[in-house]
């Protein structure tokens, strides 16, 4: 519950500590004290976007403090999920915001993102404002009352993360068959394109081989000279440098018989002649195979024009990246020839979905068709006692048959508020005071099932009066059994149902307006309830009057 707030450089407040209790607390003052200001600042703590018109002096930071305790360790799992300190004793939410706008958020002196901070107050705090009972009419909301009083969150949380899937998989269906169907003529074009690179048979190196046995062609008249000449010079001619060195071989053998140290010089000159002999056969050889054959010539020719022409005609530098090419369209060809079997796959998956999808759907339904009974016979019986005697309260739960973020389910709020007058959609025939008092009956009976410690009722009652007004206050003490219930009122029958009452005020200090507020000893409830009745001028009329609503005489 909400144990203590502390506001400081917030719109028309200074500075500002309330400490409030458990049960059932009213808060009064005239129009414009500051109600709505207080609200606010709590908002503000809670995860509200911030203003920075709301500084009180512009060249201060605002600081809102609030204060919590837990009757148990619901709260402990969110805590542990944000790596926060968790003492069910006192929890501390702060926010801060600087002149320069910077905004900054707290939870027990650790620095956390807003959202975190606003994950933390919506588990702590349900602030209802007199215009939220118009929420009544949205189609979202009322489904998310019956969850709430069906208790089906897990299976919901459930069947969300499966309707997730279920998206994602009719996506992929239908990705795949707008696939299909955009890419048939494509595909064919990739076919043909692929069909030409296969024929065309690509090796790697295949162009550079050709490349020099091409070049060897064009040149073997020459190269066959060269040859035919350069052998000629080793063997065949008669200054043959083969032939001088076996004479020069044979003088030197001489030689070395009779001069022993020449033989080294001997030996010098057979390693050469073994060498270019070798030569001289490598060259006879290369010269046999140099042949030029026209036909061959030709066929290399048309080869490489063949891809050269393909390397033009798809862009590519070489023909390695032909290759590649020609492996991409293959994978490609190869996936859309399997498009079938994914497509197959696909629709196998989606069909399994769908009926794991069907059956949560149907659990839902279930459920909620069950705390819908309970809920309308509930609500309805509040109401009746709200100067409705005859108001009857329907929730119908039709199936849509059609998959949802929350299931297959479409929640409609009927109502009548006349006797013999058959239900109809409540936006259709609910007015305002009529919303307003259905709004507190629900809540009343929301809040005995959703485990939210403090509720805020901010001019809930507006538009009734008198005896209904008193039936409303006596229903708030009763929420304020099980809760921390806190109203902002303006009706006297409303505010002498409370256990305890703060007064908000606004004066002049320092040349500024300021808002205050204080908790009224039983005297000053006598007096405020009694201006409250009597349009604030204290007459004995209305202290007696005050004095039987807060059951003193």
């Amino acid at each position: 519950m909400l144990q203590h707030l502390h506001i400081q450089n917030y719109a028309l407040i200074e500075n500002l500590t309330v400490d409030f209790s458990r049960g059932f607390s009213v808060i009064t003052g005239e129009t414009g004290a500051g109600k709505s200001i207080l609200l606010g600042a709590l908002g503000f703590v809670l995860g509200d976007r911030s203003d920075s018109g709301v500084l009180f002096d512009k060249d201060k930071k605002c600081i809102v403090e609030a204060t919590f305790s837990f009757d148990d360790d619901r709260m402990k799992d969110l805590f542990e999920k944000n790596d926060l300190d968790y003492d069910a004793n006192e929890c501390i939410l702060r926010r801060e915001l600087s002149p320069q706008k910077k905004s900054r958020a707290f939870v027990n002196d650790t620095p956390v993102a807003l959202q975190v901070m606003k994950e933390i107050g919506n588990q702590l705090v349900d602030i209802h404002s007199q215009h939220d009972s118009l929420l009544l009419t949205d189609a979202d909301f009322q489904l998310h009352l019956l969850d709430e009083i069906a208790q089906d969150q897990s299976l919901l949380t459930e069947y969300k993360k499966e309707y997730l899937l279920f998206n994602q998989l009719l996506r992929r269906l239908e990705d795949l068959k707008t696939m299909a169907e955009k890419n048939i003529g494509e595909n064919d074009y990739l076919k043909f394109q692929l069909n030409e690179l296969q024929e065309a048979q690509l090796k790697e190196g295949e162009y550079a081989e050709m490349e020099q046995n091409l070049n060897l062609m064009e040149n073997a008249e020459e190269i066959k000279t060269l040859l035919f000449s350069a052998n000629g010079l080793l063997e065949n001619s008669e200054t043959a440098i083969l032939p001088q060195l076996n004479e020069l071989t044979s003088a030197l053998h001489r030689l070395g018989q009779l001069i022993p140290s020449t033989n080294e010089l001997q030996q010098r000159i057979e390693n050469t002649l073994v060498e270019l002999k070798d030569i001289a056969y490598d060259l006879d050889r290369l010269e046999g195979d140099t042949q030029f054959d026209e036909e061959k010539m030709q066929e290399l020719q048309d080869r490489m024009d063949l891809l050269n022409r393909l390397m033009m005609k798809h862009h590519v530098k070489d023909a390695e990246e032909l290759i590649q090419l020609r492996d991409t369209l293959a994978s490609k060809v190869n996936a859309f020839e399997n498009i079938d079997k994914e497509i197959e796959q696909a629709e196998k998956a989606l069909n399994g979905q769908t009926k794991l999808l069907n059956k949560l759907a149907q659990q839902l339904h279930t459920l909620r068709e069950k705390a819908a009974k309970g809920f309308s016979t509930n609500v309805t019986e509040l109401t009746q006692q709200l100067a409705m005697p005859h108001a009857q309260f329907q929730i119908a739960v039709e199936n849509n048959r059609e998959f949802g973020p929350s299931g297959m389910d479409r929640v409609r709020f009927l109502f009548s508020a006349n006797k013999g007058v058959e239900v109809a959609d409540i936006d259709r025939v609910a007015s305002g005071g009529e919303l307003s008092r259905l709004m507190l009956a629900i809540k009343s009976v929301v809040s005995k099932h959703n485990y939210i410690p403090t509720l805020i009722f901010d001019e809930i009652d507006t538009g009734v009066s008198g005896e209904v007004a008193a039936k409303i206050g006596n229903i708030m003490r009763q929420m304020g059994a099980s809760l921390q219930l806190i109203a902002i009122t303006h009706l006297p029958q409303v505010a002498s149902k409370a256990e305890h009452h703060f007064f908000i005020y606004k004066n002049d200090d320092h040349m500024r307006t300021q808002s205050h507020i204080r908790l009224l000893t039983t005297e000053e409830r006598v007096t405020e309830i009694a201006k409250m009745l009597s349009n604030d001028t204290v007459t004995p009329e209305s202290l007696k009057a005050a004095e039987v609503l807060l059951g003193k005489i």
